[in-house]
């Protein structure tokens, strides 16, 4: 049976570099066993359906297909549909009424041990804002993510793994996107 999923690609056609045509990355999914692969944006954002099993494996040979033939390495962030919708459902800074515009996710590939919890500094960027729960770090930056401190650089060497950023807006069409995905 095959489940939604999301797959979160950083760096992709981000100021100029590593160029990566969206239809040779859906080519990619599909050739490594993802079934009906959908972009999103030029920024690398995929949904599609694959089996639990097979994920991770369908992941690390999209990765191989862009090292290969783009000559980049790139990290991809998968979330399946139903982690998704909890993300975006228990967002704490939409029910403190912020501006939803000023919102971001940091997607973390791995979960952070404590111990690294603890380095994360809450001052870093005044007046920006970020909670961390379990592989995700919700933001809130009022003056803009470009001027933000809390960046992918920041949250990858303090937490030893890798993360890419998402606002709320693309998280809400990507979640329309996985809804209207026909199941399996």
């Amino acid at each position: 049976m095959s489940t939604p999923y999301l797959a979160l690609l950083r760096g992709i056609n981000v100021g100029g570099k590593h160029r990566l045509p969206m239809k040779s990355l859906c080519e990619f999914f599909t050739a490594a066993g993802a079934n009906r692969p959908r972009h999103y944006i030029q920024s690398g954002n995929v949904v599609f359906t694959a089996t639990v099993q097979s994920v991770n494996r369908i992941a690390a040979s999209v990765q191989d297909s862009i090292r290969n033939q783009f000559h980049f390495n790139t990290p991809i962030v998968i979330r399946s549909s139903n982690e998704l919708v909890e993300i975006i459902a228990h967002n704490p800074f939409v029910a403190m009424g912020a501006d939803e515009s000023k919102l971001h996710v940091a997607f973390l590939q791995d979960r952070p041990s404590p111990t690294l919890v603890k380095k994360l500094d809450g001052t870093r960027s005044p007046p920006d804002e970020f909670e961390l729960r379990g592989r995700d770090i919700y933001l809130h930056c009022p003056n803009g993510m470009g001027r933000s401190k809390l960046t992918t650089q920041y949250f990858d060497s303090t937490l030893k793994t890798v993360s890419t950023i998402r606002n709320v807006k693309t998280l809400r069409a990507l979640e329309a996107m996985i809804h209207d995905l026909p199941s399996m």
